[in-house]
């Protein structure tokens, strides 16, 4: 995949969630949460604070999703990620 980000923006790939609790209970796939974490896949050259790779963490509704080649992705604001998970 080749997708340079415009702006002062991020492309995330997201972060999946643990499919059972801690006691061992399975979550169902209608149940879960679309998980707040992404890890960068690719940023504007705006950007200095974020590198390809780091865990960032965002606003449950934030970013638009896209789709290619099968996987799915965040176009994200920097404005709406909250901080760098290290």
């Amino acid at each position: 995949m080749n997708f340079k980000p415009l702006g002062e923006r991020l492309l995330l790939e997201r972060v999946e969630e643990a499919t059972t609790t801690a006691s061992g209970i399975i979550i169902p796939d209608n149940a879960k949460e679309k998980p707040s974490q992404g890890k960068v896949v690719a940023i504007s050259k705006e950007i200095e604070d974020v590198q390809v790779g780091d865990i960032i963490v965002f606003g449950k509704y934030s970013g638009s999703e896209l789709s290619v080649d099968g996987n799915d992705y965040l176009i994200l604001d920097i404005k709406d990620a909250l901080g760098v998970i290290s």
